[in-house]
């Protein structure tokens, strides 16, 4: 029985917990005049068709009117068709279950209690089939005034932002205020709001300003609220705009129902760097031992909040002072001075000046300004426009002499420079340095050509110069201190690149405060000038035939021999051979011997006969060319050029001086074969894929040698288009017999043969259309001769040329298009008949029986 009641129980509390139900939005509501309306209504539980039907009234005190429904255009209200039909009020389906009803203007007269009914489509009636929420519309009482905020701000100082915000006092509104910015190169952003709920929301890229305190919130009576940004800083710059939101609390959310924006105005933050300006001021020009004084001035603007940081910096690099943000100076000598003397002046001393202060001289301020409570940032880095301080040495007070006591009469013989000083005594602080110096003139054009030798510096270390590296390293040319204050240059072996001008600079050096050595002072010597009386060896060349060349093949040997009263051990002799066609034509050279005795072919340009060349040095003073197996190109006059060479140091060979020999003429008679040339073809015409023959015939007239001592080199060219000057070198042969083809794109071959010794022949085999055009041969001979067996080549000759048509087979290329488009046609016409035929019996076929209709036979009757 307990069991029978349970069930009981179960089931009625089942059945009332089912039914359909229509819910809306919790109230009352409130929204503004002039802005958008809607609410939402669903419905959930019921039974029948998926899509359900809504229906919204209003009821207002006692008076209810019926507003729009989803099934029943005539449903509206007479007072309220008008703006239905105008789309002011419209619902909106959202789902089968879900409608909205929305008004683009809310008028306060639309302040009512809204029902919203949906119509049965259950079997049993269940549940509530309407829900009611009321709606309050209030008028728009929402103002701003915006108060326009300064717009050139410098950087550091405070930017201050002033909007205010009223409205009419309304139970459970509320309202917000937000400033935000945007910059020309992103987009709006807010800074800070303030409410609803009296609390503050910081934009996310401020959040760490307004925690050190660089964001104020001032709120004043009459709803005037004030944002004040402290140290701006140039991300600050841009559009300022102050918004104003009303809220309300529904269902414990905050709902924003309305939102106002007005635009308070450009702010342009300006950067430190732009009104900071740097100065040095100062005497520059000094004599060593007084003292420096520099000042740099540093002009702000009045209202500028800043800190400095300044430097005292010379060449640009090197940082003399620093004074910092506490005011604590740093300084890297004792003998430095730097202090602040007034607002933004600055100065530097330095006693005691010498050379070592040369320079130029700048300060670098670093401006900072203060972001927020004790935080520093560099706002702007500048160094001011160097300074140059020239140091005037003081006038040397000792003299220097140069003198030399040895001088070479010969070439080879040492030369001895001395350089004396005096009135050291005067120095004994300090220490002295030599440099010497060599000077060669031209007289061509007068002009001097200075360059260091070696020097000494003021820690007595020997630096050579380049020029001189080798013959110092050598030992063949010495710098030495023989004394405190003389010094001497020796020359070992004198040569005549030796002679010239020759100076030496002393200098002295004084320690300066920083531990290092400095020039105080130099002085330089006039020239003396070195001369050798004999500028070594007079020589002359005379170069004579010894084996002259009769003919084609034969050898051809001369002489150059050199001749000189004073030939010395150290002397080394090179000769270079020149070669001329005519006497008037530009000279050649053949080969050459160095110093050395290395030979070395220049000029030759016939690589097949290098190995025929010799030239080799017989003598002390003579030389011998030889050529075997010369060649009509080698018909000429032949010279030789002597150089006399002596060794600087133990690598290096200087040349003293050269002469050219008399020429020499190489002639020999040569009767020169006559050499004809054709050039015939099977046929001019010819069809694709078919193979031609053409050959290039030769012959050989007037004093022919015999025909094994005869051997050619052919080429094959051809010219796709007739009489353009683009040819293509088809194959060649040389004269050994070795055939050689060039790369072909085409699908055709081509082949070169030798018939008999003066007949070859070119066959091109699988003809196509890019073969067509002219064609010609050329040969050169090759004549051996029959004393020495030495080959001699003759000029080229070229045969005429001829012309190959390449015909088009018009029926052959279209007998197979024309015979596949024929049985295609045939095949798609054949196919498309089966098709239609099987398609009128199987799909067009009408079986039933429609019978005429008597009714209009009646009609018909009747007419």
């Amino acid at each position: 029985m307990e069991t029978l009641l349970g069930l009981i129980t179960l089931c009625f509390t089942g059945g009332l917990s089912w039914g359909r139900k229509v819910s809306v939005p919790s109230g009352p509501l409130v929204r503004v005049e002039g802005l958008a309306l809607s609410l939402r209504c669903e419905v959930s539980d019921y039974e029948g068709p998926l899509e359900q039907d809504f229906e919204w009234k209003a009821a207002r005190g006692s008076d209810t009117i019926n507003v729009i429904s989803t099934f029943d255009t005539s449903f509206p209200d007479e007072s309220l068709k008008d703006r239905v039909l105008n789309k002011d009020i419209s619902v909106q389906r959202l789902g089968d279950t879900t409608v909205e009803l929305r008004i683009k203007e809310a008028k306060v007269m639309d302040s009512a209690t809204y029902t919203c009914s949906t119509p049965s489509t259950d079997s049993v009636i269940r549940g509530n089939y309407d829900a009611k929420v009321q709606i309050k519309v209030i008028q728009d009482t929402l103002v701003l005034t915006p108060e326009a905020p300064v717009s050139l701000v410098l950087e550091g100082r405070p930017i201050s932002l002033l909007c205010k915000v009223s409205h009419d006092f309304i139970e459970g509104i509320y309202v917000s205020v937000t400033w935000s910015i945007k910059n020309e190169m992103s987009k709006e952003e807010d800074l800070f709001t303030f409410g609803p709920d009296m609390g503050v929301t910081v934009g996310g890229n401020f959040t760490q300003r307004y925690a050190e305190g660089g964001m104020h919130l001032h709120l004043d009576t009459g709803g005037l609220y004030s944002l004040v940004l402290s140290g701006a800083i140039p991300a600050d710059q841009g559009m300022y705009v102050c918004t104003g939101r009303q809220w309300t609390r529904e269902q414990g959310i905050w709902n924003r129902i309305q939102e106002k924006a007005e635009v308070m105005g450009p702010v342009v933050v300006v950067p430190t760097a732009e009104y900071l300006t740097l100065q040095v001021l100062g005497s520059n020009i000094l004599t060593t031992g007084d003292t420096l004084n520099l000042t740099c001035l540093v002009s702000v603007s009045d209202h500028a909040v800043l800190s400095l940081e300044v430097t005292w910096l010379f060449n640009a690099t090197q940082v003399l002072a620093h004074l910092g943000q506490g005011g604590v100076v740093t300084k890297n000598a004792t003998a430095l001075i730097m202090s602040q003397v007034g607002e933004g002046v600055f100065i530097l001393e330095i006693h005691q000046v010498d050379p070592s202060d040369i320079g130029f001289y700048s300060c670098r301020v670093r401006a900072m300004v203060q972001h927020s409570k004790g935080n520093w940032y560099l706002a702007a880095e500048k160094t001011s426009n160097p300074l140059q301080v020239l140091i005037i040495p003081k006038e040397p007070a000792f003299t220097v002499t140069l003198d030399s006591p040895v001088v070479a009469q010969y070439l080879g013989d040492p030369t001895e420079l001395v350089c004396q000083v005096t009135n050291i005594s005067l120095f004994l602080c300090e220490r002295l340095s030599i440099s010497w110096f060599y000077s060669a003139s031209y007289p061509t054009n007068d002009q001097m050509a200075t360059s260091i030798i070696a020097s000494l510096n003021e820690n007595g270390a020997l630096v050579p110069s380049e020029k001189y590296r080798s013959r110092i390293e050598a030992g063949l040319v010495t710098v030495t201190r023989m004394e405190p204050a003389i010094f001497k240059l020796r020359l070992l072996r004198t040569t005549n690149i030796d002679a010239g001008d020759y100076a030496c600079s002393v200098a002295t050096w004084a320690l300066t405060r920083h531990g290092s050595w400095i020039k105080s002072s130099e002085h330089q010597t006039h020239a003396l000038k070195v001369v050798l009386p004999s500028k070594g060896p007079s020589i002359s060349v005379v170069a004579r035939t010894t084996r002259p060349a009769t003919s084609c093949g034969s050898t051809f040997e001369m002489t150059c021999q050199a001749r000189s009263k004073i030939f010395q051990a150290s002397i080394a002799l090179s000769v270079l051979i020149f070669f001329q066609e005519g006497i008037e034509a530009p000279s050649r050279k053949l080969a050459s011997l160095s110093p050395d005795l290395i030979i070395k072919l220049e000029d030759w340009q016939e690589s097949s006969q290098q190995d025929s060349l010799s030239l080799l040095k017989t003598g002390r003073d003579e030389f011998r060319f030889r050529i075997q197996g010369v060649q009509l190109a080698d018909r000429g006059f032949y010279s030789c050029e002597v150089g006399v060479w002596t060794r600087q140091d133990g690598n290096d060979w200087s040349e003293v001086v050269k002469r050219d020999s008399n020429k020499v003429q190489l002639a020999f008679e040569h009767t020169r074969p006559s050499f004809k040339i054709s050039i015939s073809s099977d046929t001019s015409s010819v069809y694709p894929w078919e193979t031609i023959k053409m050959e290039c015939i030769l012959s050989v007239s007037g004093t022919s040698p015999n025909i094994d001592d005869i051997a050619y080199e052919i080429h094959w060219y051809q010219n796709r288009l007739w009489g353009s000057g683009s040819l293509i070198v088809l194959a060649s042969m040389d004269r050994w017999g070795m055939v050689r083809k060039s790369p072909r794109n085409d699908s055709s071959d081509c082949s070169l043969e030798r018939l008999r010794p003066q007949k070859f022949a070119l066959n091109i085999h699988g003809i196509q259309d890019s073969d067509a055009g002219e064609y010609y041969c050329t040969a050169t001979p090759w004549i051996r001769s029959s004393t020495s067996g030495v080959w001699s080549k003759e000029p080229d000759i070229i045969s005429k040329k001829i012309f190959i048509n390449v015909k088009f087979a018009f029926w052959d290329s279209m007998k197979l298009p024309l015979l596949y488009g024929t049985c295609a046609s045939l095949s798609v016409g054949l196919i498309s008949l089966i098709l239609g035929l099987v398609c009128a019996q199987c799909c067009c076929r009408n079986t039933t029986h429609t019978p005429r209709s008597r009714v209009k036979l009646m009609d018909l009757e009747v007419d």
